[in-house]
C-alpha cells in the first residue's frame, strides 16, 4: 500500500472483496515495476489519489468470476492490462482502433467502474485501485475486459513483462512503424520500451537500428536487442536530426520515440527521409508540452503517428505475443534483469531510481 506520494510502500493485511458483475478475482504470482508506478506514486502532475495499491505488469492465475463472466474461468492463466477491450465499443469493433471507450485507461479513478467502489479495504477503510489492476498484491479484482487468457504453458514470471512496457514498445515497431526488411531505424530512449520498440525493428528484420540515448551506459546492453550503433546527442554541436542524415543519406526510414521528451519527439519527426519516413511517437509528454515543426516536413512527405499499448488489442492480441514468445520468436528474458520477493518491493524502487536495469520481478510468494 502507498500511503502518501513518496513513501515508501507498506506491506499490509488488506481484504480484497469478491468481484461483482463482470469483475474477476485474480492471484497474483509475479509482477514487475514500470516507471508508470513510479510516476503515479511520487505524484508529480497529476491528481494524486491515496491510499493506493500500484502495480499493473503482471501475471497471475484467476480465483473466482462475477456475474456474467464468461471469456475467463477459475484457474486460467492471465495478465492483467491497464487498458481493456469491451469488445463492444466503436474502438472495439474497429479493426483500427485498441482504444476501448468503456476501459481505456484512467489514471485518477481509484474505484470499480460498476459501482465506484473500491475492492481493496483495510478495517473496513477503502484503499484505492490503479489504472484498474493493482497487481501489487496477492489478490486483485479487476474488470474481465482487462484480463488476457494466455497459454498457461507460458512462464509467468518471464511473459508478465509483456503485459506493459515490452508489448507497447514492440507493437510500435511491428504494429505501427513497420519497417520494411532492410530499412532503417532509429530509436529513441533506450529504457524498457525503447528496446522492446529496437527488437521489434529486428524482428521485422530492419538492417540498421540506431540508438538514441543521453546515457551512454545504456549503448552496450542495446546491442542485444537488435541495436546495431548509437547516437549520443551530447557528444554533438548540431541537432541529432541533422546528425542522423548525414549517417543515413538523408534520413531514416523509421522512427519511434520512447523517451516522451517533446524535443526527442520533433528530433524523432525532423531525422526521418522525405518521401517516405515515418515516425512513432509512444513516449507520453508533459501536458503543456507543444510540438513545433515546419508544415513543410509533412508536405515533403513525412508521416507522423501516435500509438497507445503498441496498438495492440489486449485481450484478442496478448495471447498471440505470447505465443511468439512460446515459438521463440520473441525473447523475454533478456528484457529481466533483477528479481526480489514482495516484501523487498522497495528496492525494485530503488534500482529504477538509479537507473540501474531494465525490468525487476517481485515474486508475490512469501
Amino acid at each position: 500500500v502507498a500511503w502518501e506520494a513518496g513513501k515508501p510502500l507498506s506491506i499490509e493485511e488488506v481484504e480484497v472483496a469478491p468481484p461483482q458483475a463482470m469483475e474477476v478475482r485474480v492471484k497474483i504470482l509475479f509482477t514487475a515495476l514500470c516507471h508508470t508506478d513510479v510516476y503515479f506514486w511520487e505524484a508529480k502532475g497529476q491528481t494524486p489519489v491515496f491510499p493506493r495499491i500500484f502495480g499493473h505488469e503482471a501475471g497471475g492465475i484467476v480465483e473466482s468470476v462475477g456475474e456474467g463472466v464468461t471469456d475467463v474461468a477459475p484457474g486460467d492463466h492471465v495478465l492483467p492490462v491497464f487498458t481493456g477491450e469491451c469488445k463492444e465499443c466503436r474502438h472495439c469493433k474497429s479493426a483500427e482502433s485498441n482504444m476501448c471507450d468503456l476501459l481505456r485507461i484512467n489514471t485518477d479513478r481509484g474505484v470499480m467502474i460498476s459501482d465506484g467502489k473500491s475492492r481493496f479495504s483495510i478495517d473496513g477503510k477503502p484503499i484505492f485501485h490503479f489504472v484498474g489492476t493493482s497487481t501489487f498484491s496477492e489478490y486483485t479484482v479487476m474488470h474481465v475486459g482487462c484480463v488476457a487468457k494466455i497459454n498457461p504453458e507460458a512462464p509467468l514470471d518471464k511473459v508478465c513483462v509483456l503485459s506493459c512496457g515490452i508489448s507497447t514498445g514492440l507493437g510500435a515497431s511491428i504494429n505501427v512503424a513497420k519497417p520494411p526488411k532492410g530499412s532503417t531505424v532509429a530509436i529513441f530512449g533506450l529504457g524498457a520500451v525503447g528496446l522492446a520498440a529496437a527488437e521489434g525493428a529486428r524482428i521485422a528484420g530492419a538492417s540498421r537500428i540506431i540508438g538514441i540515448d543521453l546515457n551512454a551506459n545504456r549503448f552496450e546492453e542495446a546491442r542485444k536487442f537488435g541495436c546495431t550503433e548509437f547516437v549520443n546527442p551530447k557528444d554533438h554541436t548540431k541537432p541529432v536530426q541533422e546528425v542522423l542524415a548525414e549517417m543515413t543519406d538523408g534520413g531514416v526510414d523509421r522512427s519511434v520515440e520512447c523517451t516522451g521528451n517533446i524535443n526527442a519527439m520533433i528530433q524523432a519527426f525532423e531525422c526521418v527521409h522525405d518521401g517516405w519516413g515515418v515516425a512513432v511517437l509512444v513516449g507520453v509528454p508533459h501536458k503543456d508540452a507543444e510540438f513545433k515543426t515546419h508544415p513543410m516536413n509533412f508536405l515533403n512527405e513525412r508521416t507522423l503517428k501516435g500509438t497507445f499499448f503498441g496498438n495492440f488489442k489486449p485481450r484478442t492480441d496478448l495471447p498471440n505475443v505470447v505465443e511468439m514468445y512460446m515459438k521463440k520468436e520473441l525473447e523475454v528474458e533478456k528484457f529481466i534483469t533483477h528479481s526480489v520477493t514482495f516484501s523487498e518491493i522497495n528496492k525494485a524502487f530503488d534500482l529504477m531510481a538509479k537507473g540501474e536495469g531494465i525490468r525487476c520481478i517481485i515474486r508475490m510468494e512469501h
